[in-house]
């Protein structure tokens, strides 16, 4: 499905601080590098309990008429809380990605979300994008028929990378999955915005472009549909 012929919608949620808005800017501005329209709206639920925070963005060819919309062409959630969060954007053939990692999201409580919370900084700010505590992991709600990808995002970033580039593993995987962003594109964006951190520390470089390669291999992945897809 090409930008062409739609109007391409995507929420992205997950817990304060790891890294949702640094993915949904970067999807923005690799969209904006593309010559295509991008509209994205950060949620960082500050006014919300537990601090989940949402990243909204549309991308298209032609103008985009609404900020807001009700259904997603694709949800990615990397915190339990983030499923309940979500459903009410799903609608059939959603395509839903999710971590599934065995690993509790970490959670910062209100107080801790707001304008130091704002994660649209360089992903190696956050020390703690992942947990540390195992866990069962997510599972994706059955209410809808949805194609579901699960990527153990959260696990790679621990074991090879580190877990300061965890938003990245998920941000190629996004890219794999929506197919409008073409990754040379989405490797500028991430150089345009980090490029100041990649030149005082190189090796930051090497890792959040390693990062995104194994992001789009694992989204390349044939997808699996849900349960009563």
């Amino acid at each position: 499905m090409g930008l062409e012929e739609r109007l391409f919608k995507i929420v992205i949620a997950g817990e304060g601080g790891q890294g949702v808005q640094s993915i949904g800017e970067l999807l923005a501005e690799a969209a904006y590098i593309s010559g295509q329209q991008a509209l994205y709206i950060p949620n960082f639920g500050v006014e919300q309990r537990g601090g989940v925070s949402i990243a909204f963005v549309q991308i298209s060819e032609e103008k985009i008429g609404s900020p807001k919309f009700q259904k997603a062409d694709l949800v990615t959630v990397l915190s339990q809380r983030s499923v309940e969060r979500t459903k009410g954007y799903l609608k059939p053939n959603t395509i839903y990605l999710y971590d599934q990692s065995n690993l509790k999201a970490p959670v910062i409580e209100d107080l801790a979300v707001g304008i130091q919370g704002y994660d649209t900084i360089a992903p190696e700010a956050f020390a703690k994008m992942i947990g540390t505590e195992e866990g069962e992991g997510m599972a994706p709600p059955k209410e809808q028929k949805l194609i579901v990808r699960g990527v153990p995002a959260a696990k790679i970033a621990q074991e090879e990378l580190t877990p300061r580039v965890f938003n990245i593993i998920i941000l190629g995987a996004v890219v794999s999955l929506i197919k409008v962003l073409a990754p040379d594109k989405v490797r500028a964006a991430v150089e345009q915005k980090f490029g100041e951190k990649f030149r005082q520390r190189p090796e930051l470089r090497e890792l959040n472009f390693k990062a995104l390669e194994i992001g789009i291999k694992m989204g390349l992945e044939p997808k699996e549909r849900g349960d009563n897809g």
